[in-house]
């Protein structure tokens, strides 16, 4: 695809899309290219490149080698939490790919089954995805820490003939068994897979089920290489679960067509990437981060991707990310504002990145929650790159906004701190008050973003199409609701200011309040409680509990608080980092009887807020400022 400015590729996308898109098929290497660009699905659902036939396994790997470069590397894993550095070229990846797809396929898995993934930042991880796309079967990964409930919910919703896993995760020190969680989570749910393929790590030995369970090794062994499978370019390639307001997740499918024209044209347009560089995404392949960009974007562009098992901080030190970059030569890192805050703390002046040789790279690029102004100007002062906040969400697989490297007046257009920059193209993106009404510069309201969405956003959530036109496109018919709140200034950069709804951020983890709120309420001494996302200068966001407790309960705040954060923990997963609970004798409702959490949120951030006229009872935010002066947690 030629390379435009940014305007002109901009202005194109909007006003002949399928000429644009078009351009951008023709990049990737199809079986058959489709015989339309763009067309209706029949659910009134705009859908890309009706009758291409790919196969997306093989766009990252087999035609790497078919073009020569099979010794070149594809995948690097380096885990510092095992003290293992281990390389794979295109050639070695599709040959375990290309086995364990034969394995699949003996245990039952055809084109169109389902697999989950729940496994830690190992290469079979990248391998099992890898081999379910090559034989057309969908892959479902789960994040690996989430616990035994959550697992068992998606089990049940995509309904998977096997189960991949591993014996264990590794965090810092610590060894997290995953098998007691996967077979209680098998035990919870109602839908009960055939098998389960478990990775054996040296560290934690499972114990297998005869009569259900397989051992990787034994079992990718015995498999014979296959062939990849032509599929429809609208077949799914993959279900990525993620929070809703409901509580219960919504299974987002990204379809194989789209998904690869869109990946291999922002490796170009917006990262500045071509065949042969490094590419770094920390993040885990449990989120769409993994999925899009350690996974399938960097291997279909041809870059070599890095697998990171390991956190930016105590593995062994600060100075973690300078010693990837410089070992491995990394060319874009892409990495959430979280890391770097957890590095900031720890070495504030980044004493830890001298001996480290990073003049390999070219571009940072920041994502996953909103990048705060003072960790941009430290990030500006420590790094001599270009420092690129953007904006994308699960549903997009891709980025909504962002400062496009890779177009022709790339150094044209400067980055401001807190902003995104501005709409890439296939998005025409608007601001809409509350009555549907657009908002000019400098005016806050909801993101939206006017049909139809460029290719790989979702076309519908998995077994239930009417919650993605209610969660997606009821609010404002014919705009896509991104469910966040922001402004454009007058120059036309986008400034995310934070979720509209009851959907919080800790950390680049997306977790629903109402989930939260279930597990607080299953506590038996809770009467009422409200979860709300406060800020938090680490994570960006935290949950905070208020609770109401049963009268006639003798419990202190610290016990309580304890036995809250143990029961999430078990529940969801440490990752949602609950660790506050406050007890409050009310909670503030609108006489209808709806609890104003917005309003909370405000009170405990110290924002501003006007106390809302439908309050029943103005008192109640007294009793919660006294409450979080006594609050032992904070």
């Amino acid at each position: 695809m030629r390379k435009r400015t940014y305007q002109e590729a901009y202005r194109a996308s909007l006003q002949t899309p399928d000429a644009f898109w078009r351009e951008a098929a023709e990049d990737i290497d199809w079986f058959e290219f489709p015989r339309a660009i763009r067309s209706d699905d029949g659910n009134g659902v705009c859908r890309w490149f009706e009758g291409g036939k790919l196969n997306t396994a093989w766009l990252a790997l087999d035609r790497h080698v078919a073009a020569g470069r099979g010794d070149e590397v594809a995948l690097i894993y380096d885990s510092p939490v095992t003290g293992v550095v281990e390389r794979f070229t295109f050639a070695r990846l599709v040959a375990r790919v290309a086995r364990v797809a034969g394995a699949l396929g003996d245990i039952g898995v055809h084109k169109g089954d389902r697999v989950v993934v729940y496994m830690p930042m190992i290469p079979e991880a990248v391998i099992a995805m890898l081999a379910c796309a090559r034989i057309g079967a969908v892959h479902s990964v789960v994040f690996g820490g989430f616990a035994a409930p959550e697992l068992a919910t998606r089990i049940d919703d995509a309904k998977p003939k096997v189960v991949l896993s591993a014996s264990c995760g590794i965090e810092f020190q610590n060894v997290l068994p995953y098998k007691p969680l996967l077979d209680e989570a098998v035990r919870l749910a109602m839908w009960k897979p055939g098998r389960v393929v478990v990775a054996q790590r040296p560290q934690c030995p499972a114990e297998l089920d005869p009569e259900r369970d397989l051992d990787w090794a034994s079992w990718e062994a015995a498999g014979q290489p296959v062939d990849a499978v032509p599929v429809d370019a609208w077949d799914p390639l993959y279900i990525l679960y993620t929070s809703g307001t409901t509580g219960k997740p919504k299974g987002v499918v990204r379809d194989n067509g789209g998904h690869a024209v869109a990946l291999n044209y922002s490796m170009g347009a917006i990262y500045d990437c071509a065949a042969g560089d490094v590419y770094w995404a920390a993040s885990d392949i449990g989120w769409v981060v993994g999925h899009s960009y350690i996974v399938y974007g960097p291997l279909i562009k041809g870059c070599a991707t890095v697998l990171y098992e390991g956190k930016p901080v105590r593995t062994p030190d600060a100075g973690a990310i300078w010693r990837v970059i410089a070992q491995h030569r990394v060319n874009v890192f892409f990495v959430a504002p979280t890391a770097f805050r957890a590095v900031r703390k720890e070495d504030p002046e980044a004493l830890l990145q001298e001996g480290h040789d990073i003049t390999c790279l070219r571009h940072l690029f920041i994502a996953g929650e909103r990048l705060d102004p003072p960790t941009y100007e430290w990030l500006k002062r420590i790094v001599d790159v270009p420092v690129i906040d953007h904006w994308w969400q699960t549903e997009t697989g891709w980025a909504i906004s962002a400062k496009m490297m890779g177009v022709a007046d790339a150094d044209a257009r400067p980055t401001k701190a807190g902003s995104p920059g501005h709409p890439v193209p296939g998005y025409d993106l608007r601001i809409l008050d509350e009555d549907g009404r657009e908002l000019g510069p400098e005016q806050e309201g909801n993101v939206v973003l006017k049909g139809p969405l460029p290719p790989s956003a979702l076309p519908t959530v998995w077994q239930d199409h009417d919650r993605y036109l209610e969660a997606y496109w009821s609010r404002y018919p014919g705009f896509y609701l991104t469910g966040d709140g922001g402004y454009r200034d007058a120059d036309g950069y986008l400034y995310i200011m934070g979720r509209v709804d009851d959907v919080i951020n800790v950390a680049g983890h997306r977790l629903s309040t109402g989930e939260l709120e279930e597990v607080v309420a299953a506590h038996n001494a809770v009467a009422e409680c409200a979860v709300v996302g406060v800020a938090d200068a680490d994570k960006g966001q935290v949950p905070l509990g208020l609770v109401v407790l049963k009268d006639g309960v003798n419990l202190t705040p610290t016990a309580l608080r304890d036995e809250l954060v143990q029961l999430v923990r078990r529940r969801i997963g440490a990752f949602a980092n609950f660790k506050r609970a406050v007890l409050v004798p009310r909670l503030p409702k609108t006489r209808s009887g709806k609890i104003l959490r917005a309003t909370i949120r405000k009170l405990v951030d110290g924002a501003a807020f006007k106390v809302p006229s439908t309050i029943e009872d103005p008192a109640t935010l007294d009793e919660i400022k006294t409450a979080l002066g006594g609050d032992e947690a904070r």
